[in-house]
This record gives C-alpha cells, sequence and structure tokens, in this order.
C-alpha cells in the first residue's frame, strides 16, 4: 500500500510532552511545591560474552564426543568451467597438454615504457 504522507502540517493536533513537563517543573518551583525526582530505571546487566562462549563451548563438548564419525564422502565431479583453468602439470590422472610460449613471442607482447 502506498501513503501519501503530504499535506499541511496542524501544530495544535500534536502535543509536546518535554516542553509540558518542563513547564510544570518550572511553575511548581516557582510556587515552592516540594519536586519528586523521576524514578531512573537500573541499567540492565552486562552479560560477559567470553564466559558465555566458554559455558556454551563445554555444555556442546560431550555431545561431540558421541558423535559417531561419518563415512567419506563420494567424489563430487569437477563443477568449473574448464575453459577458465589454467594448465597446471603434475598430480593429475589424465595428461593435458601444457601450452609453453617461446620467448621471442612472449617478448613481442610486452609493452616498452
Amino acid at each position: 500500500m502506498i501513503y501519501n504522507w503530504t499535506g499541511s502540517f496542524d501544530r495544535s493536533k500534536f502535543r509536546d510532552r518535554y516542553q509540558e513537563a518542563l513547564r510544570e517543573l518550572i511553575e511548581a518551583k516557582m510556587r515552592g511545591l516540594p519536586i519528586k525526582p523521576q524514578e531512573v530505571s537500573a541499567p540492565a546487566p552486562v552479560i560477559d560474552l567470553m564466559a558465555a562462549l566458554k559455558r556454551s563451548l563445554a555444555q556442546e563438548m560431550p555431545a561431540a564426543k558421541v558423535a559417531t564419525p561419518k563415512k567419506r564422502a563420494q567424489a563430487v565431479p569437477d563443477r568449473r568451467q574448464r575453459s577458465l583453468l589454467l594448465p597446471v602439470s603434475g598430480g593429475g590422472t589424465r595428461k593435458e597438454a601444457v601450452i609453453v610460449e617461446p620467448a621471442a613471442t612472449a617478448a613481442k607482447r610486452r609493452k616498452k615504457a
């Protein structure tokens, strides 16, 4: 749903609670009435993250020891694009042709500074 938030602003429809509370406080001081301080809420306790993490890990350790070792996963076929792979010699089951450029052609490609 799209709302249209443009329009004229009527200040009389809105209340500034802070300004009202401040005026009441000033008027009470001028009359000499006792002023009671507002209640300050206690801040939430700070949690030591490192201690919580250590407790969490200590609870999970026994469960990890009970777990049985999983069988080795079967070989997943290589899904990479072969045209983007660079030829690397050694260790492979297939022998692929390694393209070796002569030094003369490599020197022609270099730009002189």
